[in-house]
């Protein structure tokens, strides 16, 4: 089967092809998908099966779904809750449904992997008729990374349901609960603001200092939600667009700003680490994923300072390496690796899963 896979992320929108679950490969553009980008994208592969699109956001979804028109109409609505990533999903999905009608288009959800979270992690101390009335609960995101981070976590350590933890760390940053192959808790809230600081998003904030910005400033709703996904994090704090590259170009400098951006980047990440630690009855590996992951290989030694009173520790050798591998030293109490994403492999899936599913219920 030959599957398009199409990535729209914060700072980036990545397309792979997958023939028999397999990337032979892949392109990126800038994050957005206009007529000219998707044109580009369809055309760079040809004789697709299906197109199987990311989207951030898919509300209470428990599981992928074939999308038609009014399946992306009830997506678009989710737009206010992940701004940064689900109208670049949706605008691609249109076009696709528009320019391609006879190819099956499915969408695949970072927030179904977390639709199991316990109550407990799950909901929010607000009043009860909030919660009930407007769904507010904790979503989760980065869940593809998460899926593909259980299966090769599975395959490299032999072991059937590890207990780990999965660490996002790209544009967007996540720490993730895993438990039995479920998410048992993670960083990540109602929307992707949540959790440790970010390139360009704040993460987590004291909600009592963003009220008293409110009635000081004054600022708007929508000013409030453009400073906090686009002008917060990394970027806010150094007076860049969020970069790591450009942030460390300052701290090379003697920048003192960037240099505690990294400090505050750095820690918030570790306390989400020591935070979801306690969701588990074990810790049998931790995972660090994403572009940053993988392409910032000083960071990860940098990230694990402190963390061996968890078991945790890197092997700064090792970090410099390729591909997927383990980071820990010999011995190590906990396996600390750097995965690739999988979310091109992990979307593949998906959609031979929903055709599969439509066939049998078609009954071809």
């Amino acid at each position: 089967m030959r599957v398009l896979t199409v990535n729209p992320g914060s700072s980036s929108l990545k397309a792979s092809l997958v023939i028999d679950g397999s990337p032979v490969g892949w392109a990126a553009w800038p994050a957005d998908a206009s007529e000219k980008v998707v044109s580009e994208v369809l055309g760079r592969w040809s004789d697709l099966d299906a197109v199987a699109i990311r989207f951030v956001h898919g509300g209470s979804r428990s599981g992928p779904e074939l999308l038609t028109k009014e399946g992306v109409d009830a997506l678009e609505r989710l737009v206010p809750l992940a701004p940064l990533h689900q109208p670049q999903a949706v605008a691609f999905a249109r076009a696709v449904l528009r320019s391609h009608p006879g190819v099956p288009v499915v969408a695949g959800f970072d927030t179904a992997f977390h639709a199991g979270l316990p109550a407990a992690a799950a909901q929010y101390p607000l009043p009860r008729e909030w919660t009930r009335q407007g769904r507010l609960r904790r979503y989760g995101f980065h869940g593809l990374s998460c899926r593909h981070a259980v299966r090769r976590a599975r395959e490299l350590l032999g072991i059937e349901d590890p207990r780990l933890l999965c660490c996002h760390l790209g544009a967007g940053v996540s720490v993730t609960a895993i438990r039995n192959g479920r998410s048992v808790d993670t960083s990540m809230g109602f929307t992707a603001l949540e959790g440790p600081a970010m390139a360009t998003r704040s993460g987590s904030i004291d909600p009592g200092l963003l009220l008293h910005v409110m009635r000081t400033a004054p600022l708007s709703a929508d000013a409030m939600e453009d400073t906090l996904y686009r002008r917060s994090g990394l970027a806010g704090m150094t007076g860049t667009d969020g970069d790591l590259r450009a942030v460390f170009a300052l701290v090379a400098k003697g920048d003192p700003d960037a240099a505690t951006a990294i400090e505050v980047y750095l820690h918030r990440i570790r306390r989400e680490i020591g935070a979801m630690v306690v969701s588990l009855d074990r810790l049998d590996a931790v995972v660090f994923t994403g572009g940053v992951a993988e392409h910032r290989p000083e960071l990860l030694t940098r990230v694990a300072e402190n963390l061996d009173v968890l078991g945790i520790s890197v092997d700064p050798a090792r970090c410099l390496g390729d591909g997927d591998r383990v980071i820990s030293p010999d011995g190590a109490p906990v396996t600390a690796f750097v995965l690739g994403t999988g979310e091109d492999g992990e979307l593949a899936m998906d959609a031979e899963a929903v055709l599969a599913a439509g066939a049998i219920l078609s009954g071809k």
